[in-house]
C-alpha cells in the first residue's frame, strides 16, 4: 500500500516512481506511455477543463492515476479506458489508497479506446486527458463521433498535435485533423505544457487543446462523405481543389464542376478553407 501524504493526495515524482517500480511497470513507446509527475500540472487540467459536480468525464490512458485522482473530487464519476491490462487493474487500489472518499466513482475499462463504442454506467459529459502522442487524433475524433453526450473536451498532447488541430484555414499547420475537429467542436489551444513534467520526460513539450461541442454545419450529405472529400483535399496540399478532388469527383472537369455549384473557386486550394466550404462540396458532389 502506497500510504497518502493527504486525505486526496495527488501522485508527485516519487509516488509514481514507487507506483510503477511496485508494479512491475516500464513505460512503454508502443502505448505511447509518459506519466504526469507533477500535481500543479494536474490541478491546472482540472481547473481549465472547467468540470462540475455534475459531470461524468472519460479519461482515456490514466496510466498510474495521477490525472484520475485529480478529476475524482471534482466530478460525480470518472470512467477511466486503460489498454493495459497490469495499469487498468491496479488503478482502482491506488484510488483506494490515496483517495478513498471517492472510490465508488471510479469506472476501469480495460480496453483500447479506438474501439470503444459503448460504456458502462452514466454517459460521459466530457473528455478529459493525458493522450498518448502516436494516437491522439483518432482517439478525439473517434470518442466525439460515438459518444454524442460528451460537449466538452480537454486533451493533453503533442504541442505540434495541440497547434494542428486548433490551426486555422490558411494557417501553416492547418489540416485534415483542424477541418475534422471543426466538425464537431469549436477547437482552441488552452495553453503549453513542459516536457519535464513528464515521467519518463519525452522529447517534445505538450499543448492542452479544448473542444466544445457544437452543431456540425448543415449539409445533406454525411459525415463519411464530408470527410472522404476532406481526405481528398488534403492528400496533395500543393495542387488546386480542381486537381486534388478529381480523383474523388471522377474527373478534373467533374471536380470544377461540382466546386463551382458549391460557391468555391477552383484553383483555390484545401487549406483555404473551413469546414463549411467541405461540407458544401460533399453536399454538391451528392446532389
Amino acid at each position: 500500500m502506497v500510504e497518502p501524504a493527504e486525505p486526496s493526495a495527488l501522485l508527485g515524482a516519487g509516488l509514481v516512481r514507487e507506483l510503477a517500480h511496485r508494479l512491475g511497470i516500464r513505460p512503454t513507446k508502443q502505448w505511447g506511455q509518459n506519466f504526469v509527475v507533477d500535481a500543479n500540472t494536474v490541478r491546472r487540467i482540472v481547473r481549465v477543463a472547467q468540470l462540475d459536480e455534475a459531470d461524468t468525464v472519460l479519461e482515456v490512458g490514466p496510466g498510474l492515476g495521477s490525472l484520475t485522482l485529480g478529476l475524482l473530487p471534482a466530478v460525480s464519476h470518472v470512467t477511466a479506458v486503460e489498454v493495459d491490462p497490469a495499469l487498468g487493474a491496479a488503478l482502482p487500489d491506488t484510488v483506494a489508497d490515496l483517495a478513498p472518499r471517492h472510490t465508488g466513482r471510479l469506472s476501469v475499462v480495460t480496453a483500447d479506446a479506438l474501439k470503444v463504442t459503448t460504456l458502462p454506467g452514466p454517459a460521459p459529459t466530457a473528455l478529459v486527458a493525458n493522450l498518448p502522442y502516436n494516437v491522439s487524433v483518432p482517439v478525439v475524433l473517434h470518442l466525439l463521433e460515438h459518444f454524442p453526450t460528451i460537449t466538452r473536451v480537454l486533451v493533453m498532447v503533442q504541442l505540434e498535435v495541440a497547434e494542428r488541430l486548433a490551426a486555422p484555414p490558411g494557417s501553416r499547420t492547418y489540416g485534415v485533423p483542424s477541418v475534422k475537429a471543426a466538425w464537431y467542436a469549436e477547437v482552441s489551444l488552452a495553453g503549453t505544457v513542459p516536457r519535464s513534467v513528464f515521467w519518463p520526460v519525452p522529447n517534445v513539450d505538450s499543448g492542452l487543446v479544448s473542444l466544445v461541442r457544437r452543431d456540425p454545419p448543415a449539409t445533406p450529405a454525411s459525415r463519411q462523405e464530408v470527410f472522404a472529400c476532406i481526405d481528398a483535399a488534403f492528400a496533395q496540399r500543393r495542387k488546386t481543389l480542381r486537381a486534388a478532388l478529381a480523383g474523388w469527383a471522377g474527373s478534373a472537369p467533374r471536380a470544377e464542376q461540382i466546386l463551382r455549384s458549391a460557391g468555391v473557386d477552383p484553383s483555390a486550394r484545401g487549406e483555404q478553407l473551413g469546414v463549411a466550404a467541405f461540407a458544401a462540396i460533399a453536399a454538391a458532389r451528392a446532389g
